[in-house]
């Protein structure tokens, strides 16, 4: 809900999958997204499965992928980079650390 909020405010339009396995059907389902939100701990497909399923399928190859977790040693977060999150934010964190790491990106909407 606050990640939600925090992405309408920055001016995207949200779809939530409630795990992995909802997150990539509904890539397959639509336009693909500038963007996803990935939680390492979500239930049946994890977040670091879910990026590995993604970087494996060559059509969703351009979007970016952020974990956004509570998962914060090291080893994780060079895990979910090397295959292939853009950015690992590590909770609690700040609408403000989300907004940064989008014009990072190069996604924060005009």
């Amino acid at each position: 809900m606050i990640l939600r909020r925090i992405m309408h405010a920055a001016g995207f339009e949200v779809v939530e999958a409630a795990d992995g396995q909802q997150g990539l059907d509904a890539l397959s389902g639509g336009p693909l997204p500038d963007v996803a939100l990935v939680d390492w701990n979500m239930p049946g497909i994890d977040g670091l499965s879910f990026v590995n399923a993604v970087r494996d399928n060559p059509d969703y190859r351009p979007m970016t992928l952020m974990m956004v977790t509570t998962e914060s040693e090291h080893d994780q977060v060079v895990r979910a980079l090397a295959a292939g999150a853009h950015e690992y934010i590590i909770k609690p964190f700040t609408a403000d650390a989300i907004v940064d790491k989008l014009e990072l990106l190069g996604l924060v909407p005009e």
